[in-house]
């Protein structure tokens, strides 16, 4: 039976890399005194450096010099310099196979290396089991095993040794799991596991497919059903807390393996694995449901809001008329009274005479009329839907086991009283009923002259309970996402650890008690330095008054006389199908080797019909139309390939090599660095069967919708991108695509426009290492914040607000740190952070500790924008390049008329993927044609000005055939090394 292999082709080559650049080779190969005595002892140039190079391998990566190691030139001619010896004396070494071994014996004694034996082979697999209890990526297992042999002073054998010791360590993990998770089931547990791959009564559906449907829409008839499965999960009884016995990232893999397959591939499975990956899914079942829950009556409070809203706003239009009629009676009414009164005469008269006493009956009550509650407070009107909560809410509440921090204990006994209320039937609410969560504008509705209004007083704990658990003031047993807040964090002890040892990955690495005095020291200088240049009216392009703050408009960025080599090198573009496009890409970067099996982890076999449901995704078609676009491609094969290959994972990966190709690529480097990055949101609207799962925004309209938040590099590169709801403010996943991505760019800089940024983020942005810069708009409404009282800044006076304060930050700096270290980490994801901390209404020392520290970052970046043009120039840049590349995206996502359809959540994200790899495609495609382009300008004699190449944008499209039937060529045209040939240059 053939061995598992755990590794590309790629990463088999870099596992045991041996560097070239000049950097590394002085960092890993400076032989010492004593390394060249032992080198000059052998005779000959030829054996002095194979010796000397056979030393250096065993020192790193650890590899034995055999017939097929492969030396890189760099490191033979830089070994060859040092050793005053021909680079060509290398050729000579090793005729002697004897020489060689002796060689590396003696190297072995020197540097107290053994060679590898079946001892070692058997201990490697020992250690990389218990690595391998923890995550199965092939990648991460050898290099663990790699690093376990260094550490041992073995000398590493053959990749392909190691590979197989980590693959029967992989084998044994997964058996362990698999008797770990099963111990703990009873044969009752067994049968309710294998009950949930029957057939339900009466439905197509099998048990598991029924408990694990999405919520079709946000109302009380999907609630009860979402209440029911969540329910059914709970009746299986199992031992839940055996899920904590197998490391997260285990169980989850397990959990997707079971749910990309069919209930009868599951009933295939041996016993031990089948009743493992059961239980597993269960688990994450479960955590998923109790989410959409809470999601639901998020979402079914915020309607009936919004709905109340929009109904109290029609009702003000309608009476416009009504208002204005009035206003124009009693200015007649007041004009009559006042003329009685300087005049001596009677008022009563003077009214019957202006506009008489029924008019004036009239419009009192019309006064009375619009004045009531449900006219003045649109949350007045809410009670209109009290039948609907009810419908929904005895269960909802039920259901959820509640815990609450100390701020929120109020409210959490006033949903025990309205438990108990619910079970007994009562209907009045008790006297002693909490009620200091009450807000004050709830407070007319919920106390009236009868008493303590019930349905109001519901209603105000269940929006007060979905404020708390978004903050994390309470969380939910079973949650995923609603977890108790400091459950989420380091814990303590680990944090400690990495603090005393000045490991924190932050830019204050031992906890920085001297930190936060200098970001101070700062300020306030920089505060002084740009007060006198206000003063003195020097900060370019801004102008400072008592009113506020006015900056001048910014040129266009791109130059007219730019124009025409831009004109001219996008006509000259080879015209290409998407296909062949993906195809040649491919060939490029093999990025389709990265969509890996999610059982045997190899590519996939037929790379032609991965591509096609890549495409499905990348250009909104879905699989069913894809098949019938695509000639010889069936629904069942691309929906197999999609379960099999296609993941969170795998189209991350996928893109990072896109990513990297573009970094790589020279002609990029006309755009930037690729230390700088822009991000921004793109709504798409959901219709059809996704209609239920969108979200309403009013910045967008009223119909729902999903974002696809995007982070691009300097260099056009799509580098990050995430599916979030348009409610969501894009601030909360800035820091996502900076610390997630898994390309090669090393992003120092980032920008954003007003609605990606928060006091927060400045603050987790600049601990994290990043330069943060926002284009904020209507700048003069933000305030900057001083160390102290600031009476000495005349000049910025209208723009300063208060002061920070310090005491707070200090008291928790220890808990912004810990924050921050939990987010840089990985413990935690910095979206999920960011919304607990940014969420209406917690205001616990933490959140207000960081917003103070996200002032003072905020007000030095203010005090740069005001005085650097270039910093503003340099923003306006970066964010045009993400919103070309919005309008990219939505050309090539024109399928369903660009809306997401798709009910599912998981196969919305695949579109978001799908889109973001395919114009990440698209824009390497561009740039190596615009390389070719530009150089064969050259060589036709038309002078180009290498200052306007930065201004050429690989986001073209035009060229490009994106419709009609998607055909794959049987074989690739382009030879390896070959282009297709440019269309004739015009001169512009």
């Amino acid at each position: 039976m053939a061995v598992r292999s755990l590794l590309t082709a790629a990463e088999r080559g870099q596992i045991l890399a041996v560097p070239t650049n000049e950097e590394d080779l002085v960092a890993r190969y400076t032989l010492s005194e004593a390394d060249m005595s032992l080198v000059r002892q052998r005779r000959g140039d030829a054996n002095r450096l194979g010796f000397a190079i056979q030393l250096c391998l065993l020192r790193h990566p650890g590899i034995t010099l055999v017939d097929d190691t492969e030396i890189p030139p760099e490191l033979v001619t830089w070994l060859a310099s040092l050793l005053d010896i021909p680079p060509e004396a290398w050729d000579e070494y090793g005729t002697r196979e004897e020489t060689r071994q002796e060689h590396g014996r003696e190297i072995r004694r020197y540097l107290g290396m053994s060679t590898f034996g079946i001892t070692d082979f058997r201990q490697l697999v020992e250690h990389v089991g218990d690595v391998a209890a923890q995550t199965d990526r092939g990648l991460l297992l050898v290099e663990a095993a790699r690093d376990f042999l260094h550490s041992r002073r073995v000398a590493s054998p053959g990749v392909g040794i190691i590979e197989r010791a980590c693959a029967q360590a992989l084998t044994r993990a997964n058996r362990r799991i698999h008797a770990t998770l099963c111990g703990h089931l009873s044969l009752e547990h067994r049968r309710r596991l294998d009950g949930l791959l029957l057939r339900r009564p009466d439905s197509s559906l099998t048990e598991i497919g029924w408990l694990r449907q999405a919520p079709i829409r946000p109302n009380a008839k999907a609630m009860n059903e979402h209440i029911t499965r969540l329910a059914t999960w709970r009746a299986l009884d199992l031992p839940w807390a055996a899920g904590k016995l197998v490391h997260r990232n285990r169980l989850l893999k397990l959990a997707r393996e079971g749910a990309s397959m069919t209930a009868a591939d599951l009933a295939k499975f041996e016993p031990g694995r089948r009743y493992a990956t059961l239980f597993a899914l269960s688990v994450e079942s479960m955590a998923t449901v109790t989410d959409e829950i809470i999601e639901l009556h998020d979402r079914i409070i915020g309607r009936i809001i919004r709905t109340a809203q929009n109904k109290q706003n029609q009702y003000t239009l309608a009476s416009r008329a009504t208002v204005a009629a009035m206003m124009r009676l009693h200015s007649k009414l007041g004009d009559a009274l006042i003329e009685a009164r300087e005049n001596g005469e009677d008022p009563f008269a003077a009214i019957d005479t202006a506009i008489g006493w029924e008019s004036l009956a009239e419009s009192t009550a019309q006064a009375k009329e619009l004045t009531r509650p449900a006219n003045e407070d649109h949350l007045a009107l809410v009670s209109a839907h009290f039948t609907t909560l009810r419908r929904y809410t005895p269960a909802f509440l039920a259901v959820l086991d509640l815990q609450a921090a100390p701020a929120a204990q109020d409210l959490l006994a006033a949903i025990k009283v309205i438990r108990t209320l619910n079970a007994t039937g009562a209907r009045k609410i008790p006297d002693d009923a909490p009620t200091s969560f009450i807000r004050s504008r709830w407070k007319p509705l919920v106390f009236t002259v009868t008493g303590t209004d019930r349905g109001f007083y519901e209603f105000c704990a269940l929006t007060e309970l979905k404020n708390a658990l978004r903050s994390g003031d309470m969380w939910v047993t079973g949650s995923r996402q609603f977890r108790d807040f400091d459950d989420y964090l380091l814990a303590g002890p680990d944090y400690t650890a990495m603090k005393d040892a000045g490991n924190l990955p932050l830019v204050t690495t031992d906890g920085g008690e001297r930190y936060l005095p200098g970001r101070l020291t700062l300020l306030s200088e920089r505060l002084h330095q740009v007060n006198g240049l206000a003063s003195r009216d020097e900060l370019p392009g801004v102008l400072i008054t008592a009113n506020g703050v006015k900056i001048t408009p910014l040129e266009t960025i791109v130059p007219e006389h730019a124009q025409p080599l831009i004109d001219q090198a996008s006509a000259m573009f080879p015209r290409i199908r998407i296909t062949d496009l993906l195809m040649e890409v491919d060939g490029w970067t093999g990025f389709t080797r990265h969509f890996t099996n999610l059982k045997s982890g190899q590519p996939s076999k037929d790379k032609q019909l991965l591509l096609t449901a890549i495409l499905a995704d990348g250009i909104n078609l879905g699989l069913t139309k894809m098949s019938e676009s695509c000639t010889g491609v069936t629904y069942a094969q691309l929906d197999r390939q999609q379960a099999s290959h296609i993941r969170d994972e795998t189209y991350s990966a996928a893109l990072a090599e896109l990513v990297n190709a573009q970094r790589a690529h020279p002609f990029a480097a006309h755009w930037g660095d690729g230390t700088t990055s822009s991000s921004d949101g793109q709504r798409f609207r959901a219709g059809s069967h996704a209609e239920s799962t969108g979200h309403v925004n009013p910045k967008y309209g009223a119909e729902p919708g999903r974002l696809i938040y995007t982070h691009v590099s300097d260099q056009y590169s799509p580098f990050h991108s995430k599916l979030i709801n348009v409610g969501d403010r894009d601030a909360t996943y800035v820091l996502d695509g900076l610390l997630y991505h898994e390309s090669d760019l090393a992003i120092q800089e980032h920008y954003t426009d007003t609605a990606g940024f928060t006091d927060h983020l400045f603050a987790l942005m600049q601990l994290l290492g990043y330069r943060f810069a926002p284009r904020i708009r209507n700048i003069g409404d933000t305030r900057l914040y001083t160390p102290s009282n600031g009476a000495d800044l005349s000049t910025l006076t209208p723009l300063i607000g208060s002061t920070i304060n310090t005491t707070t930050i200090t008291a928790h700096w220890d808990e912004i740190l810990r924050l921050a270290a939990s987010v840089k980490t990985g413990t935690v994801t910095a979206s999920l952070m960011m919304r607990k901390l940014g969420a209406y209404p917690r205001q616990n020392g933490l959140a207000t500790a960081l917003r103070e520290l996200g002032r003072l970052e905020r007000t030095l970046f203010l005090l740069d924008w005001l005085q650097d043009p270039g910093l503003r120039r340099k923003v306006t840049a970066g964010l045009n390049k993400g919103e070309a590349r919005n309008t990219l995206a939505r050309a090539v996502f024109f399928n369903r008329l660009g809306e997401i359809r798709d009910r599912s959540f998981e196969q919305q994200r695949y579109r978001a993927s799908g889109l973001n790899l395919l114009t990440a495609a698209i824009v390497l495609w561009n740039t190596v044609y615009l390389d070719r382009t530009i150089t064969t300008l050259k060589q036709e004699g038309n002078a180009t000005d290498p200052d306007l190449l930065r201004f050429l944008s690989p986001l073209g499209w035009e060229h490009i055939n994106l419709t009609g039937d998607y055909t794959w060529p049987r074989n690739n045209r382009i030879k390896a090394g070959k282009y297709r040939p440019l269309r004739r240059s015009s001169k512009p």
